[in-house]
């Protein structure tokens, strides 16, 4: 009960890359209800200093704040819920594993080239170690 080599579970690369994708899907998501947060309460607060404060009464330059804001917003939800479905974790993981391949064909095509270049002469071959008794 209160040994030390207790059996503990450990997570596999896969599942902790999973873990950390939905970690950050989190982040994201809050991030952008926070920013919605901000955009209502800053363009209440844009239209009040114009229209109650007085601040630049002659013209209605909320409006054109509040539509820049917006387009901000716009991109930060295509950001979070479009991109990040054509371009997730999925994605990244076949691009990388394409530069793997990639990488392992180059290497065994400069191996290729360096043993037709420089063969080794039958007396400098490498043999297999004997085990000593």
């Amino acid at each position: 009960m209160f040994s030390k080599n207790k059996n503990t579970s450990k997570l596999d690369i896969e599942q902790h890359e999973l873990l950390e994708n939905a970690q950050k899907r989190v982040r994201q998501k809050k991030r952008l209800y926070t920013h919605f947060v901000i955009f209502l309460v800053g363009s209440v607060f844009l239209v009040l200093i114009n229209k109650i404060l007085k601040y630049g009464q002659e013209y209605n330059w909320f409006v054109w704040a509040i539509t820049f804001w917006g387009f901000l917003f716009v991109l930060h939800v295509f950001n979070v819920f479009i991109t990040n479905k054509f371009m997730g974790q999925n994605w990244e993981r076949s691009q990388r594993e394409k530069l793997v391949e990639k990488q392992k064909q180059r290497i065994s095509k400069l191996q290729k080239e360096i043993e037709e270049e420089l063969p080794l002469p039958e007396a400098l071959e490498i043999e297999p170690k004997k085990k000593l008794l």
